[in-house]
C-alpha cells in the first residue's frame, strides 16, 4: 500500500485540473499501476491509521472517492466507495480537521458532499463549498437542483443499470456531455 503522503504528492503536484477532471485513459492506467492495490486496502478500511492527520484523512478519501472513478471509469464500482468516502469527509468537517488543509485539498476532502445522492447531505456541504467562491457554490447548486429535480444523477442510471424515466431521458439528451 502507498503511504498518504505518495497520494497527495501524485495529486496535488504531479497533477492538477487538467488531468482531475478529463476522464484521460492514460492517467486511469497511471493511477491504476501506483495504487490499485491502495485502493483494495481502503476500501477493506485498512488506512484506519491514515486518519490520525488531516492529510491522511484527505489522502483516504482522494483514493476512495477520486481514484476509484480512474480505476473503474463505467462501472459500479467508480462509484462502490462514495459512502465510506462520505463518512470520512463529514468525521473530517465535525473534527474541524479540514480546516488544517489548505482551499485546493479542502475543496477534494468536501468532494464526497457533492458525489452523494443525497438532498440532507448535499444540502449540508452547500456553506462548505460556498467558501470556495462561484464555481464551486455553482457546481453544488447544480448537483442540489439534479437531486431536488429526480431524486438521484440521472447521469449514474446506465453505470449503475438503473432505467432512466423519460423525464431523465430527455434531460440527459439536453445536457449531452456537460455534467448539468
Amino acid at each position: 500500500m502507498q503511504s498518504p503522503e505518495t497520494v497527495i504528492t501524485c495529486w496535488f503536484v504531479e497533477h492538477g485540473a487538467k488531468d482531475w477532471f478529463a476522464a484521460d485513459p492514460g492517467f486511469d492506467r497511471l493511477i491504476a499501476e501506483r495504487f490499485a492495490n491502495t485502493n483494495r486496502a481502503l476500501a477493506r478500511g485498512e488506512g484506519f491509521v491514515w486518519r490520525a492527520t488531516a492529510a491522511g484523512r484527505l489522502a483516504e478519501i482522494i483514493v476512495l472517492d477520486q481514484f476509484s472513478r480512474q480505476l473503474h471509469r463505467g462501472s459500479p464500482l467508480a462509484l462502490a466507495q462514495d459512502g465510506m468516502a462520505l463518512v470520512l469527509a463529514q468525521e473530517a468537517v465535525a473534527a474541524g480537521a479540514d480546516q488544517s488543509l489548505d482551499a485546493a485539498k479542502r475543496g477534494f476532502l468536501y468532494m464526497p458532499y457533492m458525489h452523494a445522492e443525497s438532498l440532507v447531505v448535499l444540502e449540508a456541504g452547500l456553506p462548505l463549498f460556498a467558501a470556495f467562491g462561484e464555481d464551486f457554490a455553482r457546481s453544488a447548486r447544480d448537483h442540489l437542483a439534479c437531486l431536488r429535480r429526480f431524486g438521484r444523477y440521472p447521469k449514474r442510471n446506465a453505470v449503475l443499470g438503473r432505467a432512466s424515466t423519460p423525464e431523465e431521458l430527455a434531460y440527459l439528451a439536453e445536457i449531452g456531455d456537460r455534467m448539468f
